[in-house]
């Protein structure tokens, strides 16, 4: 149903005919651990563009430019002469790639719209380095970072859109542009900022209203609880009164080696904290991606990954041991293929290129999430902003600016705004989805 009227939307942007779209889920149509399998299958070919470093100041420093990746693939457009519509991805905090092959339902409409497809990388992430491409010194502190922000990159693509029109002589061709979690924000914007670029957008998943308190800091973590309560009141129960277990356990002698042997760790590690972020992590993460089919977007899972978790929890197998049960919930999350033998905690390793997205969220993006009520699977807990900002500041040495989103792009009072000056936008996202709080 919900692409059916994606797709009805789609129609009244480009008059075709919808007679022989069959509705499905989007799926992965490439496995993120092969990405020359893209490139070889043709998947998509990989450009360049030569991007200015800094778009809205006029010293000379602004005038750098970097070499900004973006994937495009022409399989199905059906020209400039046509005015065939362009399909672009706002590009999130990662590899282009990792997006590119975990997005098919850009590849599943394109042919149906005759549209050409474009993904753009987002500035400071995978192959876009400002800085000659040097990752050290674009990361080195927070002058060369200063220009990682939605604001450039949102130009960025403007940009990037309309030097690629004027190659291609498509001056007509309409642009739609589509994003998912902060691409999907981006994308939201990008119409509201660029309405002379873009003529519609698709937010899958796009918090947009989950800054300055428009949106409850509890909310992320009470639809998480939902989504593991409504499986099963024991996986629930167990879960939340696993916190204060491990704990107790690793204050006692002997407790850190039993927890250490319980989860199959390899390596000592120091202290609870690293094992319950560790739990916390895969809870939160199987959450999001709490798809109807396998996927491989975040990690290797299996269909409706939270009921798998609760399953294992459930498992009368493992008795009263409640570690054995976290085990084989933690399992479905970091060990689905079941090629480990033992987990590294201090495994700090970024295959999708996550790692600028901290400086995102000490400066601009800043969204109260983790809180917790006594009801949540959590230990409660409030949103703290100052440990925030303190973290912040010892960090990179900035102070976040958490009204300068709702600022920028607003949030306050959203329906009627969009109303006077919105349109052609759609939001959606799955209600078990743990951003749909602030969707």
């Amino acid at each position: 149903m919900a692409i059916r009227i994606i797709l009805l939307f789609f129609s009244l942007l480009f008059p075709i005919s919808l007679a022989k779209i069959t509705p499905q889920f989007p799926s992965s149509i490439i496995r993120p651990e092969q990405p020359s399998a893209s490139t070889e299958s043709g998947l998509y070919e990989a450009k360049f563009f030569t991007q200015t470093l800094d778009h809205f100041n006029f010293h000379p420093q602004s005038y750098q430019t970097f070499q900004q990746r973006y994937l495009t693939n022409g399989t199905y457009w059906g020209g400039a002469e046509k005015n065939s519509p362009i399909f672009v991805y706002t590009g999130n905090e990662g590899d282009i790639e990792w997006f590119a092959q975990n997005t098919g339902f850009l590849f599943e409409v394109a042919p149906h719209f005759h549209a050409l497809l474009v993904f753009i990388e987002h500035r400071f992430y995978g192959q876009s380095i400002p800085f000659g491409g040097d990752k050290n010194k674009a990361y080195k502190n927070a002058s060369t970072r200063g220009y990682l922000s939605s604001t450039q990159a949102l130009a960025d693509y403007a940009t990037l859109i309309i030097d690629l029109k004027k190659n291609l002589s498509a001056p007509d061709s309409p642009v739609v542009v589509f994003g998912g979690s902060y691409g999907g924000m981006l994308a939201a914007w990008f119409r509201l900022k660029y309405p002379h670029v873009a003529i519609g957008a698709l937010a899958s998943s796009s918090p947009i209203l989950n800054f300055e308190n428009i949106t409850s800091p509890y909310s992320f973590n009470k639809i998480i609880t939902q989504d593991f309560r409504s499986e099963s009141e024991n996986c629930y129960k167990v879960i939340k009164g696993s916190w204060q277990l491990i704990e107790d356990t690793a204050s006692k002698p002997g407790g850190i080696e039993l927890l250490q042997k319980s989860f199959r760790l390899c390596k000592d590690f120091m202290s609870s904290y690293s094992l319950t972020d560790w739990l916390r992590t895969a809870y939160i993460y199987t959450a999001m991606t709490d798809y109807p089919t396998p996927s491989n977007f975040l990690s290797p899972l299996p269909a409706y990954p939270v009921k798998q978790m609760c399953k294992a929890i459930d498992d009368p197998t493992t008795g009263n041991d409640t570690f054995a049960k976290l085990y084989g919930a933690a399992n479905i999350y970091y060990n689905y293929s079941g090629d480990a033998t033992c987990f590294d905690l201090n495994d700090n390793s970024d295959p999708h290129g996550l790692d600028g997205w901290t400086w995102q969220a000490c400066t601009e993006m800043v969204m109260p999430t983790n809180g917790n009520t006594e009801e949540s699977i959590f230990p409660a807990s409030e949103w703290d902003y100052n440990a925030l900002a303190a973290f912040c500041n010892d960090t990179f040495n900035v102070m976040p600016r958490p009204t300068w989103i709702t600022t920028e792009f607003g949030g306050h009072d959203i329906e009627r705004v969009l109303k006077r000056f919105g349109s052609n936008i759609i939001f959606f996202n799955g209600l078990r989805d743990p951003w749909s709080g602030g969707g």
